[in-house]
């Protein structure tokens, strides 16, 4: 296939970002180019439940009305609706069996002769002998005491369905109901759009199966779980080879035998510039580099491009073979989903004849500023919840790596090239990832991190409640609180003068605010070492020693605050000690550091230092409560998390954690007016 006349150069698109609208019309014209831009093909399949999500490659008419005959509607009799004029309760009307009524079950057909039916209760058979008791179906006459309408009680034909008339069009995806429909109206098969097959090719030296052995430097392979996942839903039969190492000839080979049995070919990793990213130089041996680098974030290292394969051995009558378009995705799992959503699934849809559903949307306020790449298509996560009258987005980790941004995410907010970002407080439109019910049952709860939080979000899902927290520290839920940005926040600011917690900064931040203080557990804070404590660390006096590394809580968090309170007691300077300026924003977060050999130590829970199996040494006691505005308190949709705080099963699984004390877990501590 000639591309000579396509508006590119080949040799200058390596790593050459461009606009996303440029890269799918490049695609696209290949794709047309080759005579593969509309339906693949198309095949007979029984009408059976196989046939659910499938997609019509032609319009279904009716071949029969539904009914096909005038159907009782009713278990009850038969009868002409002028025979039944003039019947009252106080001037009943007799009718002879066989003669002027017959009895009918639901569905059967009505004697030519009929057209309405009575119900069996509105009748009273009439009669002598045991042959009424036996069946009172077949009485001698019956007797009725209301008239009725011409086709009452009945479904006359073709009341569903007429003849000829158009039941379902093509494009359209076969959901249960409709299975029904297409048989009622006499089909006992269906004409639908072939599946895509899509080959995804895991490729890197550092990769290893699901279930394997992990050592240090592997890199679990779960992209291609995920891409054969939104193959599957977009109607695609995915095929997920093995992991193929960095190795160019290898590589090539196996994309050559996916070309020739495969619609698609998914080539996932290596899409960089580094020197052992194959997959553009791959692309360009066996047929046409389309693009390397488009202009979207996360993701930009994308490749597009379409493999030409030669004839082979039996196929010299073969003049040519259909070119396979391939789409190189980056290895990050954000990156590779996001690749998915924007080039594969319209590309699977429009081989199947559909259109992508529209996504639901819905104007939320930005709970914080943002910043954006100007040359890019901006693709932001957010999480979606009401807090008062209020729909709010609240960013989610950007990393290109954190998957988990992928799990929590309830939309998408897409900010278009040149705009540089959004400032706080702006209303945006957010592609829904969840329905609009979930988002009403949305628990949002910003403020300190807690590994109880987690668990109550699990207790929560039993209540149709969906929990949501974001760590941002103490006081930065206690700003979220004054902005009405939370439902909830989780704090434990311990105030030097008066040694108690909480109360003096929720005075401070939310003087116009009346919250209720509800404890949630006692905690033990200490020092987070490494296994078998190889730097003899025994009390804060030993993080100024020279060869002690540490790393700190961000500013704000209640964690921080306590280390302060006590360096200050010590009058040890913060200056003094290596990594204080070094943060992270959950105590599990600080575990890894130190399990990874970033940092030697770190002030921290102990059931974050048991989750990382390092060492723990007791140093503080604290209070870790609950701040909740009280409008929100004495909402319904509080409810179960407030009675989640009494229940003997919630405060058992917490005491199981080490260092949780849950005594006073629910109970009120102060409820400050404004």
């Amino acid at each position: 296939m000639n591309y000579a006349n396509l508006s590119y150069n080949p040799m200058s698109i390596y790593l050459h970002d461009i606009p996303l609208s440029e890269a799918q019309k490049r695609l696209y014209q290949a794709l047309e180019a080759a005579n593969r831009s509309g339906l693949l093909g198309s095949e007979y399949i029984p009408l059976d439940e196989k046939a659910v999500d499938r997609i019509l490659a032609e319009p279904v008419w009716a071949r029969l009305s539904s009914p096909h005959y005038h159907a009782s509607a009713m278990d009850g009799f038969a009868v002409r609706a002028r025979d039944t004029a003039g019947a009252m309760p106080t001037q009943p009307v007799r009718l002879s069996y066989h003669d002027l009524t017959v009895y009918v079950d639901t569905g059967d057909p009505l004697p030519v002769w009929a057209d309405a039916v009575i119900p069996i209760e509105n009748v009273e058979a009439m009669g002598e002998g045991e042959n009424l008791a036996q069946d009172p179906r077949r009485p001698e006459s019956i007797r009725i005491r209301a008239a009725v309408t011409p086709w009452q009680h009945v479904r006359s034909m073709g009341e569903d369905i007429v003849a000829t008339e158009l039941v379902l069009p093509a494009g359209h995806r076969l959901r249960p109901v409709d299975l029904g429909a297409v048989a009622a109206c006499g089909h006992d098969h269906v004409l639908v759009a072939q599946r895509p097959r899509v080959a995804i090719l895991p490729t890197g030296s550092e990769l290893v199966p699901v279930g394997a052995e992990v050592k240090r430097g592997d890199i679990i392979e779960y992209n291609s779980i995920v891409l054969a996942g939104q193959v599957i839903s977009w109607g695609g039969e995915p095929r997920r080879h093995a992991i193929i190492p960095d190795d160019f000839e290898r590589i090539k080979e196996a994309v050559k035998e996916a070309a020739r049995s495969h619609d698609l070919i998914l080539l996932n990793a290596g899409s960089s510039a580094g020197s052992e990213d194959f997959s553009a130089k791959v692309v360009e041996e066996l047929g046409e580099l389309l693009v390397h680098g488009v202009a979207v974030r996360p993701g930009h290292p994308v490749i597009l491009g379409m493999v030409h394969l030669e004839p082979e051995q039996g196929e010299e009558n073969l003049t040519t073979i259909q070119p396979v378009p391939i789409i190189g995705v980056p290895g990050y799992p954000v990156s590779a989903a996001l690749t998915g959503e924007i080039f594969v699934k319209p590309l699977l849809w429009r081989w199947q004849g559909a259109q992508p559903e529209s996504p639901i949307t819905v104007k939320a306020e930005l709970t914080r500023k943002v910043t954006s790449p100007p040359g890019d298509d901006d693709y932001l996560r957010v999480a979606v919840g009401r807090v008062g009258k209020r729909m709010l987005a609240a960013p989610l980790s950007r990393g290109a790596g954190v998957i988990t941004s992928l799990v929590k995410a309830d939309g998408l907010v897409i900010l278009p090239r040149g705009s540089q970002g959004i400032p706080a407080g702006q209303e945006v439109d957010v592609q829904l990832l969840r329905s609009p019910g979930e988002l009403e049952k949305t628990i949002f709860a910003i403020g300190s991190h807690d590994l109880t939080l987690d668990l109550m979000g699990q207790f929560l899902a039993e209540s149709d409640r969906r929990f949501t927290s974001a760590n941002v520290g103490s006081l930065g839920g206690l700003v979220a609180l004054r902005r009405g940005e939370a439902h909830l926040a989780g704090s434990h600011l311990l105030d030097p003068e008066s040694g108690e917690y909480n109360l003096a900064y929720i005075r401070q931040y939310l003087p116009e605010i009346a919250v209720v203080v509800v404890a949630l557990v006692g905690r033990t804070q200490g020092l987070l070492v490494a296994k078998d404590n190889p730097k003899r660390i025994q009390t804060l006096d030993d993080l100024t020693r020279p060869e002690v590394t540490f790393v700190n809580r961000q500013r704000g968090a209640g964690t921080r605050v306590l280390l302060d309170y006590e360096l200050g007691k010590l009058r040890v300077n913060p200056e003094a000690i290596q990594g204080y300026n070094q943060e992270e924003y959950t105590h599990l977060a600080v575990a890894a550091a130190i399990s990874s050999g970033r940092a030697d130590c770190g002030l921290g829970i102990a059931a974050a230092a048991q989750s990382l199996d390092l060492d723990f040494l007791p140093l503080f006691e604290e209070r870790y409560d609950l701040v909740i505005p009280a409008q929100h308190y004495r909402n319904d949709l509080l409810k179960p998390l407030i009675d989640l705080l009494k229940k003997p099963a919630f405060q058992e699984a917490v005491a199981q954690l080490p260092g949780y004390t849950v005594h006073k877990m629910g109970s009120i501590i102060a409820e400050l007016e404004t």
